[in-house]
C-alpha cells in the first residue's frame, strides 16, 4: 500500500526535487508573464460586466457611462503599474507590499497589508474559478445547475498543477494565456475593422429593455457611477502578485519583473478599455437578476457581457466567438494561479518572521510551497461553497484587500524614497528618488482615494465581511506572533543557566503483559543504569496481573515489579497518580518512563494497538519531570513497508540520475 501510494504521488505531482536545483525553476519572462500576469488579464472577461450590471440599476440610459467609468479605471491601472514599478527595483525580495510596509510603516501596517493581500489572494481564486464557470455555463447551459460542484472540482486541478512546481505550472499554463491575448486582440481588431466599414454589430441582449430598479439623479447618480467605478477597479487585482514574486524570475530578477510588470499594464489596458468600447457599440445589456431584462425567454440564462461582444463581432465567424468563450474560461481558470504564486510566498515569509505557523515557510518535495497551495485551496474552495459560486456576490467582497495593500505600499514607498533622499549626497541619484517619490505620491493619493470610495460604496454590499476577515486574520498573526516570541523567550539561554544533572534518576518500565516488547523495554532500561529501575502493571484483571507476577517470578527477571490496584479499571490515573507521587519527593528526581510499543504496516493495525499508550503519553507529557521514552517493537507488517520504502528510494535516485 505505501509503494501504491508514493507511486502515485510521483505520478501525479512528479518526482521529487533536490534543494541545489531551486536555480532550474527560474521562470524567463516569457513564462512568468502567463504565471503572473493572468489574473490582471482575464479581470477583462468580467470587470466590463461588472461596471454594466451595476449602471443597469439605473436603466439603459445610463449604461453610456461605463466608458467613463471604464478610462477612470484605466487611468488608476496606469498610476498603480508605474508606481509597482518602483517596488520592484526597491524590494526585489519577494515581501513585494508586505515588505515595503513592514520596513517603512512599521510592523503592524506590514501585518495589515499581509491580512489584506492573504484575504485578496483567496478571493482572486473563488473569483477567477466562480467566473470561469460562469462563462462554460454561457455556452454549456447544462453546467449552470452543477456550478459550485463545477468550481470545487477547477480548484482541485489547480491545485495539482501548482503541487508540481511553478516551472512546471508555468509552461502548462503559458498557451491558454497567450491563446486567450491573441483571441481578444483579434476580436478588438476585427471588431474596429467594422466599424471603421460602418458595419453594424448588436449583441443578443441590445433589443432588450432593462427595468430599471430605482430613479437615479444627483448625489444617487454619483453615488452609483463611482459604484461602477469601484466594481471595474477588479481589473487591478493581480498587478500587485509580480512585486511578490520577483525571486521566481530570472537573473536579472528586479529588471525582468519590471519589464514583464510594463507588459502586463500595457496588455491589460488595451484589453479592458477596448471590450468596454465594444460592449457599448454592440449595446449589450446585463443585469443582476433575468427578471429586470425584459425580452430574455422564459428559463433562459443571461450571457456573459465577452461572450455576447464575442458573438457581435464575429457574426460571420461563430467558430471564433466560440473560440473566444473557451480561452476566456481557460483564462479565468489560470487567473487562480496567481494567487497561488502569490498566497504560498507571502505565507512563507510571514512564517519565517513568526506571523503564521512555521510549516507554510517550508518548500515540498517539488520546491513549491505545499503548505501554502493546500491552504489557499481549501479556503478559497469555502468562499465558493459559502457564495454558490456568484461571481456577483463575491466581486463586492474583492477590491478591498489589494486596494489596502496598494494604499499602504505606496505609502511606504514615500517614506522609502524621503529617506534615502536625506542620505543621498548624489545629485543625479537624488533627482532620480525624487521622480520615484513623486510617482509613489501620486500612486498613494489615488489609490487611498479609490479605497475610500470601495469602502463608502460596497461596504453594506457585502465588503464589510473582507474587512472583518482582515480583522480576524490580523488578530491571528499578531497572536501567533506573540506566542512564538513568548515562547523563544521562555526557552532562551542566559549566562547563568548551566547544565544541572539531576540528583536520582528512576526508571519505570510500563508492563501489561510478560513478551518480547516487555523484555526488550527492560533491556533498555537497565542498559541506561538509572539509579532505580522498577516495572509497573496496572491490576485491572486480577487473574490476568496474577499470570503476570506469576510469570515475573518463574523467570527470575531481576526487577522489582510494582502492582498499582485498579478499583474503577483505569490504566492511565493509577500510573499517574503513582508517577505523581514520586516526584513529589524530590524536584530535583528525573523520572523515566519506558513504554513498550508496536511498529505497524498498515493504518489500520494502528487503530488496534497503541491507544492506551498514546493517551498515557499525552498525560504524562504535561507532568514536570517526567521524561517518556517509546521503545519500538517492528511487527511482521512493519518490515514490509521498509522493504517498499528502499525500493522507493532507490527508484527516486535513479529518476535523479
Amino acid at each position: 500500500m505505501p509503494q501504491v501510494s508514493n507511486t502515485a504521488k510521483r505520478l501525479v505531482f512528479g518526482r521529487a526535487i533536490a534543494s541545489e536545483r531551486l536555480g532550474d525553476t527560474l521562470l524567463p519572462k516569457r513564462i512568468a508573464l502567463p504565471v503572473f500576469a493572468s489574473d490582471a488579464l482575464s479581470s477583462v472577461a468580467y470587470a466590463t460586466q461588472e461596471i454594466l450590471l451595476v449602471l443597469a440599476l439605473g436603466g439603459v440610459a445610463l449604461l453610456h457611462m461605463s466608458v467613463y467609468a471604464g478610462a477612470a479605471v484605466v487611468l488608476v491601472m496606469f498610476v498603480v503599474v508605474m508606481s509597482y514599478r518602483q517596488n520592484v527595483h526597491a524590494y526585489p525580495s519577494g515581501g513585494g507590499d508586505y515588505e515595503v510596509a513592514t520596513v517603512n510603516l512599521g510592523d503592524k501596517a506590514g501585518v495589515t497589508v499581509a491580512s489584506a493581500l492573504l484575504v485578496d489572494y483567496v478571493m482572486t481564486v473563488a473569483v477567477s474559478i466562480s467566473a470561469a464557470v460562469d462563462n462554460l455555463s454561457s455556452s454549456v447551459t447544462f453546467l449552470h445547475d452543477h456550478k459550485v460542484e463545477l468550481a470545487l472540482i477547477l480548484i482541485t486541478l489547480i491545485t495539482v498543477l501548482n503541487l508540481r512546481g511553478v516551472k512546471e505550472s508555468g509552461t502548462l499554463f503559458a498557451i491558454p494565456t497567450y491563446a486567450f491575448m491573441i483571441g481578444i486582440f483579434s476580436m478588438l481588431i476585427w471588431g474596429a475593422i467594422r466599424v471603421l466599414r460602418g458595419d453594424v454589430m448588436l449583441a443578443e441582449s441590445s433589443q432588450y429593455e432593462i427595468i430599471a430598479q430605482s430613479e437615479y439623479t444627483g448625489a444617487a447618480l454619483v453615488f452609483l457611477v463611482l459604484r461602477a467605478f469601484t466594481s471595474g477597479c477588479t481589473a487591478l487585482t493581480g498587478v500587485e502578485a509580480i512585486s511578490n514574486g520577483v525571486p521566481a524570475f530570472r537573473p536579472p530578477k528586479s529588471k525582468n519583473a519590471a519589464t514583464t510588470l510594463s507588459l502586463l499594464g500595457l496588455i491589460a489596458i488595451t484589453m479592458f478599455i477596448g471590450v468596454t468600447m465594444l460592449a457599448n457599440i454592440t449595446q449589450v445589456k446585463y443585469t443582476h437578476g433575468n427578471e429586470y431584462l425584459v425580452g430574455l425567454a422564459e428559463g433562459a440564462q443571461q450571457k456573459t457581457v465577452i461572450s455576447q461582444v464575442a458573438s457581435a463581432v464575429f457574426s460571420s465567424f461563430p467558430i471564433l466567438a466560440a473560440f473566444i468563450s473557451i480561452v476566456t474560461a481557460l483564462i479565468l481558470f489560470l487567473a487562480a494561479n496567481t494567487a497561488f504564486n502569490g498566497f504560498p510566498v507571502l505565507s512563507s515569509i510571514l512564517a519565517r518572521d513568526g506571523f503564521l505557523p512555521r510549516q507554510l515557510h517550508n518548500r515540498g518535495d517539488r520546491l513549491a510551497y505545499s503548505n501554502g497551495i493546500i491552504a489557499l485551496a481549501a479556503m478559497s474552495m469555502v468562499m465558493v461553497y459559502t457564495f454558490d459560486a456568484e461571481v456577483t456576490l463575491l466581486i463586492p467582497l474583492y477590491t478591498v484587500g489589494v486596494f489596502v495593500s496598494f494604499t499602504l505600499s505606496q505609502l511606504g514607498m514615500v517614506k522609502h524614497w524621503t529617506r534615502n533622499i536625506a542620505n543621498e549626497t548624489n545629485p543625479d541619484k537624488i533627482l532620480e528618488m525624487k521622480r520615484s517619490r513623486v510617482i509613489n505620491s501620486v500612486g498613494f493619493s489615488m489609490t487611498g482615494t479609490v479605497l475610500i470610495v470601495v469602502l463608502l460604496t460596497k461596504f453594506m454590499l457585502g465588503a464589510w465581511l473582507a474587512v472583518l476577515a482582515m480583522a480576524v486574520i490580523y488578530i491571528t498573526m499578531r497572536a501567533i506572533s506573540n506566542h512564538y516570541s513568548r515562547v523563544s523567550r521562555e526557552l532562551r539561554l542566559t549566562d547563568d543557566d548551566t547544565v544541572m544533572l539531576p540528583s536520582r534518576v528512576h526508571a519505570i518500565v510500563l508492563v501489561s503483559k510478560i513478551h518480547k516488547p516487555t523484555m526488550r523495554a527492560l533491556s533498555y532500561a537497565r542498559a541506561t543504569r538509572p539509579t532505580t529501575l522498577e516495572a509497573v502493571t496496572v491490576a485491572i484483571d486480577q487473574e490476568e496481573t496474577d499470570v503476570v507476577t506469576a510469570e515475573w517470578a518463574r523467570r527470575e527477571i531481576p526487577v522489582t515489579l510494582t502492582v498499582l490496584h485498579s478499583p474503577y479499571r483505569e490504566i492511565t490515573r493509577p500510573i499517574l497518580d503513582y508517577v505523581r507521587s514520586i516526584a513529589r519527593k524530590s524536584s530535583r528526581d528525573l523520572i523515566t518512563i519506558y513504554i513498550p510499543e508496536y511498529v505497524v504496516g498498515r493504518w489500520w493495525e494502528q487503530l488496534l494497538h497503541n491507544q492506551s499508550a498514546l493517551r498515557l503519553k499525552g498525560r504524562l507529557l504535561f507532568t514536570p519531570g517526567v521524561m517518556v521514552v517509546s521503545v519500538p517493537w517492528q511487527l511482521e507488517s512493519s518490515e514490509r513497508v521498509d522493504l517498499d520504502e528502499r525500493f522507493s528510494n532507490r527508484t527516486d535516485l535513479r529518476q535523479g540520475d
